[in-house]
């Protein structure tokens, strides 16, 4: 049976936590929270990003976060709160729900994403590239 992306993200919101914007900007400067940003290189360079976001493509994400892969970055391995934002939603609903199934703990996604950010005035750099 076919299933459609919607689908696909309906399922992933259904089983994950989510982030008003305005709860996620409160935690921007938390020392035990990282901001992990889904984007693609070239959406970084074009558009910019949340300060001191962490950068993890969305094709990468699971070897990042698996201590076995060799692609494996400690910062997932760090007893912290992450929260995950692409462009709109719909990747890191996906990832969470992913990330979660791979084990990690305390992983949300901010919804409205990176639009939602911009627009309720969350701290953000233009054009800064990559992290």
């Amino acid at each position: 049976m076919k299933v459609t992306h919607k689908e696909l993200i309906d399922n992933a919101l259904s089983e994950i936590e989510t982030l008003d914007v305005d709860d996620a900007v409160a935690l921007l400067d938390k020392e035990d929270t990282v901001f992990v940003d889904l984007r693609d290189p070239r959406e970084l360079q074009r558009e910019g990003k949340i300060p001191k976001a962490f950068h993890a493509t969305r094709g990468m994400i699971e070897f990042w976060l698996d201590p076995e892969s060799p692609y494996f970055k400690k910062v997932f391995d760090e007893k912290k709160r992450f929260l995950f934002h692409c462009k709109a939603d719909w990747r890191s609903a996906l990832t969470v729900q992913t990330v979660t199934t791979m084990g990690l703990e305390n992983a949300a996604h901010i919804k409205g994403g990176l639009t939602a950010w911009c627009q309720a005035g969350g701290p953000f750099t233009k054009g800064e590239g990559r992290s």
